[in-house]
């Protein structure tokens, strides 16, 4: 038997879905979570069934990419069980009457049904199930109350007379059944209303989101540069690298395999940043320096959604991101791309639209500075006074705006508005946060390392060929002529495809006036992307993609550098 688990999205159905499964899966508190299906098995008496969660849906008949599956995932489906969110029956009832219409056994799980007592919402629940002809069940599926009820109650599931009704007709039922089924009795405002209310004023909004994003940011950047200063640095310094120097002194301390393997050395020693061999660069790169602030924003991001604010943050911004080609989701990979761009580049994929996907990830390619590089900006050019940093970071959000609406202008394809459900602000599931951030560090780790691991064993290819030597004399002429830079600087730049913190602290000892090293700053941050963001942005994007990507990065860096130089 297959079981699909159908509803609107934001209703609960992936928490739903672990709790009847038992598989570790991604739950959100924010629409869009599960663009794809994902399937698991449960016991059902002595049988054994498969019970896939269906991407959230409003209709069956599909608006977006995520409806259009879930319409189609229908026909192969013995039986469902309908998710429904009781705070907010009005909306929901809609595709379980076209549910209904389909034919199919269907179980109705009132959901989200502890939080209708807060809201001053009374449902009869034996009423609606007598009017729609099939089992309806009151269920949390937070803390588990209905489960097992509903459970023992899927034999039940029917499928009533076929009643075929148009779209207006549907919603003169769902108004009918409602009347039959719901009161709502006074209630004053909470104080999370009130604040989910001010979250979404144009004025008060905007300075809530100054302050949450802020908060955010100090956050995650102490507990990114913790972590790596107190465990991964540790480990691969103290623990690792002996291992590593064996290895490297029974190969010889030369040769191929060993400059594949270990890398360079720099007086005899390992370097994890730069030696670019596979066991060194290539696991200390994706575990040692991005790993940790993928840890911290995955939980940062994590208690944002399940607490409710992100579609707040979303709504707020979608007038300027819509400019942009975007809509106010994109934001999150933006955020992502404060810590790390590679996790960033991978959030892209909650965007419907290829043309967005693009957009978003080449702006994050460009203009957002990762934490690790953030850290040295304010290290190295804090020094010289605040107000560089400044024009380092209005500098990058310029671009970020201009880049944003040239694109908007340029690339072709479509942007879909901004249709988002406010779920209510909720306390944080702490039984479902450590899963949801195991499966995303899961994922990263699944998808990024071995291209990364690949990535850098070709790169090693290249450097023994001496490709990177001639790319710095080639690119001399550019960098003096116009950004104004000593031909030093070459190396940081073609250093900074491998790492931006590395590359920025290779101009310290360039004895580089402060004008320079805004435009060395500026420079290395919109040029080619680390290493790791490369390989994860072809993969995003293709290759034709990637190519259209790199041909706007060149071209932004030249233009923004030269004129930054004039100005400065």
């Amino acid at each position: 038997m297959k079981i699909l688990l159908m509803g609107n999205p934001n209703v609960g159905k992936s928490v739903f879905f672990s709790r009847i499964t038992g598989v570790k899966v991604i739950a959100s508190n924010y629409p869009g979570t599960t663009v794809e299906f994902t399937k698991g098995s449960m016991r059902l008496g002595e049988e054994k069934v498969e019970v896939t969660d269906v991407p959230g849906t409003y209709t069956l008949e599909p608006t977006s990419k995520a409806e259009e599956v879930a319409s189609l995932m229908l026909q192969d489906g013995d039986l469902v069980i309908n998710v429904v969110d009781a705070t907010n029956l009005e909306r929901n009832l809609y595709l379980t009457l076209e549910l209904l219409e389909r034919q199919i056994p269907v179980i109705v799980a009132l959901n989200i049904w502890d939080d209708t007592k807060h809201l001053g919402i009374t449902i009869d629940a034996a009423k609606l199930e007598e009017l729609l002809g099939v089992p309806v069940v009151p269920t949390v599926a937070v803390t588990g109350e209905g489960i097992k009820e509903l459970v023992s109650r899927i034999p039940e599931a029917t499928s009533p007379p076929l009643t075929a009704r148009t779209r207006d007709e549907r919603w003169a039922a769902v108004g009918s059944i409602i009347n039959e089924v719901q009161t709502i009795t006074h209630h004053h405002h909470t104080w999370l209303e009130r604040l989910q209310d001010a979250s979404v004023h144009p004025v008060i909004g905007l300075l809530i989101a100054a302050l949450v994003l802020a908060g955010s940011f100090s956050i995650i950047r102490l507990i990114g540069e913790g972590l790596i200063n107190h465990a991964a640095d540790p480990f691969f310094e103290n623990l690792w690298e002996p291992v590593m120097m064996k290895l490297s002194t029974a190969l010889g301390s030369e040769g191929f395999w060993h400059d594949m393997l270990i890398g360079k050395l720099f007086d005899g020693e390992i370097d994890f940043s730069q030696s670019m061999g596979v066991l060194t660069t290539g696991l200390y790169i994706p575990l040692g320096a991005v790993l940790p602030y993928i840890l911290a924003f995955y939980l940062i991001l994590s208690l944002l959604e399940d607490i409710g604010y992100l579609p707040r943050l979303a709504v707020l911004l979608d007038n300027l991101m819509h400019r942009m080609g975007l809509h106010g989701y994109s934001i999150i990979p933006t955020m992502l791309g404060l810590g790390c761009c590679v996790p960033a580049i991978m959030a892209t994929r909650i965007l419907e639209s290829r043309r967005e996907r693009f957009i978003a990830a080449t702006l994050i390619s460009i203009a957002i500075p990762c934490a690790a590089s953030q850290a040295m900006i304010i290290g190295l050019v804090g020094e010289r006074g605040t107000q560089y940093v400044a024009m380092v970071y209005g500098t990058l959000f310029v671009v970020w705006v201009v880049l944003g609406l040239i694109l908007n202008r340029t690339v072709r394809g479509f942007s879909p508005e901004l249709l988002i459900e406010m779920p209510p602000y909720r306390l944080p599931s702490w039984r479902a946060l450590p899963t949801k951030l195991w499966m995303r560090v899961y994922g990263f780790l699944k998808e990024a390392l071995p291209i990364i691991l690949g990535a850098i064993f070709v790169i090693s290819i290249l450097y023994t060929a001496g490709v990177f030597d001639a790319i710095a004399n080639f690119t001399a002429p550019v960098v003096s002529g116009i950004f104004g830079l000593p031909k030093e600087a070459v190396v940081a730049i073609v250093v900074g495809f491998l790492r931006k913190d590395v590359a920025i602290g290779l101009l310290a000892p360039l004895s580089l006036t402060a004008g320079q090293l805004v435009i060395g700053c500026v420079v290395l941050t919109m040029f080619f992307p680390c290493i790791a963001a490369f390989v994860v942005l072809a993969r995003e994007l293709g290759y034709k993609g990637l190519l259209a990507a790199i041909g706007v990065m060149i071209i932004a860096t030249i233009a923004v550098g030269g004129l930054l130089n004039v100005a400065l």
